[in-house]
C-alpha cells in the first residue's frame, strides 16, 4: 500500500513538474507543426514543379535585362533558404527572450501572406544575389534544395524547442522563430510566383 502510493505521488509529481507530461512545455501546439508541415511540403512541391523539365533556354530566360530567370529565382530560393536555416539555429542557440514578444506586430497568417504579396516587392541581399550563387549544374541545386527542406521539415516533425519565446529582429520587424520558420516556405512560394511569372510571360521559349 505504502508503495502504491509512494508511487502516485511521484507520478503527481513529475506530472507537475512537466517531466512526465505537457504541463509547462513551451514546444508548439500539434496545430502549430500541422500548419508549418503542410506551408512547407505545398511549397517544396510547388517550386520543383515549377522547374520540371524546363530546356536550359527555358531555365536562363530572361523577361527583360533587369529580370531574373527561372534558373537564377531558384538559386537564389536555395541559397535563402540556407541563410535563413543558418539564422535559425543560430538564434534558437541564443537564450530566450519573451520580454520581446510585444514588439512581434502580425500575426503567423499575417506574416506569411506579406511574404508571398509579390504586389510589395524587395530587394536581396548581395550575397543572395543570384550573380553570386554559384552551382556546376541546376541539379546541384535541385539536389541541396531536397536535402535542406528534408532536414527543415524532419526538424518541425521532431523538436521540442521553444520557438515561441526566441524573438529576432528583420529589417521589416520583429518575429519569433516560428514565424522565421514559416519564412522559409513562404519566401520559397514568393519565388516560385515569381518563377510562374517568367514562364507566362510572352517571349518564353517553346519546348
Amino acid at each position: 500500500m505504502l508503495k502504491r502510493t509512494t508511487g502516485r505521488l511521484l507520478l503527481s509529481l513529475l506530472v507537475i513538474t512537466g517531466l512526465a507530461g505537457t504541463i509547462n512545455n513551451n514546444s508548439l501546439s500539434k496545430s502549430e507543426r500541422k500548419y508549418a508541415i503542410g506551408l512547407m511540403k505545398d511549397s517544396y512541391k510547388e517550386t520543383l514543379r515549377a522547374i520540371r523539365d524546363l530546356s536550359d533556354e527555358q531555365l536562363n530566360y530572361r523577361a527583360s535585362p533587369e529580370k531574373w530567370s527561372v534558373k537564377e529565382c531558384f538559386y537564389h530560393i536555395v541559397a535563402t533558404e540556407k541563410g535563413l536555416g543558418s539564422m535559425l539555429e543560430g538564434v534558437m542557440k541564443s537564450p530566450v527572450n519573451p520580454e520581446k514578444r510585444s514588439d512581434i506586430k502580425l500575426t503567423d497568417q499575417e506574416f506569411v501572406n506579406m511574404i508571398q504579396d509579390r504586389s510589395k516587392k524587395a530587394q536581396a541581399s548581395e550575397p543572395l544575389q543570384p550573380k553570386n550563387i554559384k552551382y556546376p549544374f541546376i541539379a546541384d541545386a535541385i539536389a541541396d534544395f531536397k536535402m535542406i527542406r528534408t532536414d527543415h521539415i524532419k526538424y518541425m516533425k521532431t523538436s521540442t524547442e521553444d520557438m515561441r519565446n526566441h524573438v529576432v529582429t528583420m529589417p521589416f520587424g520583429s518575429i519569433d522563430c516560428y514565424q522565421l520558420y514559416l519564412m522559409l516556405a513562404a519566401h520559397s512560394n514568393r519565388h516560385t510566383q515569381q518563377m510562374n511569372e517568367v514562364m507566362n510571360s510572352p517571349g518564353f521559349p517553346a519546348k
